[in-house]
């Protein structure tokens, strides 16, 4: 059985790990946001859907944490009903009028981006998906034509397309 944050004695917890595992076993995950700094974009992502679902957390660079936190309630209902983060192809019912793409994040990448996830789970036991959107034109940031800042806004974290 994996073992998480849930499994942590009361008293081990500080303030925001006691608030971190509340939101857990209340609504069965926890959004993390990132801002903006010199190191990169801001980005979200989620704690709780592998333990919930043995699905991916998701993660997505760059939008507005309160749209991130739709998406991923979006993301979170869907898994409740069965469905799966289809890998590196387009899926057109997360993001209105737009396909998204859901690629795997390499475990590499983990401590530089997923502390809190970390934490819960206790490790890297955990897999992590990046969902990219595309631009206004539907391009995503690989796609020839795409503008040069939308791949700095979206810095794609797996060599998988």
């Amino acid at each position: 059985m994996m073992k998480t944050a849930l499994d942590l004695p009361a008293d081990a917890l500080d303030e925001h790990e006691t608030k971190f595992v509340a939101q857990i076993r209340r609504y069965g995950w926890f959004g993390t946001h990132v801002s903006e700094d010199e190191e990169g974009p801001g980005f979200s992502y989620t704690t709780g859907f592998w333990h919930g679902f043995r699905a991916p957390e998701v993660m997505l660079f760059t939008l507005p944490s309160e749209i991130a936190h739709e998406i991923f309630w979006g993301l979170y209902h869907g898994l409740e009903s069965g469905e799966r983060l289809p890998l590196n192809q387009p899926v057109d019912n997360v993001l209105n009028d737009y396909d998204v793409i859901f690629r795997p994040v390499p475990a590499t990448k983990f401590a530089r981006f997923f502390g809190w996830s970390r934490w819960f789970y206790r490790g890297d036991d955990f897999e992590v998906v990046q969902l990219v959107w595309p631009d206004r034109k539907r391009r995503f940031p690989w796609t020839d034509g795409a503008p040069p800042e939308f791949l700095t806004a979206q810095p794609l974290l797996s060599d998988s397309r």
